[in-house]
């Protein structure tokens, strides 16, 4: 079965590099009912860190975060891969990206068991629409 590659929009914050940053503002997404596709975080600069958020809505998300006076990033948008795990499914993928003359900015994979794995992927926003185009994407 081949992967199943698909736009889909994040937003991010950026919070001091401290515990119980991200439990406070992902405990105020849950308490709203807001569903995250993905979630990362990582340092981001001298004691920051920047949140990463991929929800199931975004208008429920980004409603739930003003409530909340997390401040977000303007949207942006990214690649959320599914498929069955096997050896070389990232690479195939990032290859057509290459052969594209596109640059990957970031990339992240995992096995979610099961026989699935599950990525995110982003490339430059003035890269998007040709990364769509090289990964099929209408």
């Amino acid at each position: 079965m081949p992967e199943e590659i698909r736009r889909v929009d994040y937003y991010y914050t950026t919070v001091p590099d401290k515990p119980g940053q991200a439990v406070n503002i992902l405990g105020a997404l849950r308490g709203a009912g807001v569903n995250l596709v993905a979630f990362s975080g990582f340092p981001a600069g001298a004691r920051k860190a920047q949140l990463d958020f991929i929800a199931e809505d975004n208008a429920a998300f980004t409603k739930a975060a003003r409530s909340a006076s997390i401040k977000l990033s303007k949207k942006k948008s990214g690649f959320l891969i599914q498929g069955e795990d096997r050896p070389g499914a990232v690479a195939d993928t990032l290859d057509k990206l290459a052969q594209a003359g596109i640059n990957v900015t970031s990339v992240q994979a995992i096995c979610a068991g099961m026989g699935r794995y599950g990525g995110l992927l982003w490339v430059k926003q003035a890269d998007f629409r040709k990364a769509q185009k090289a990964l099929g994407i209408a």
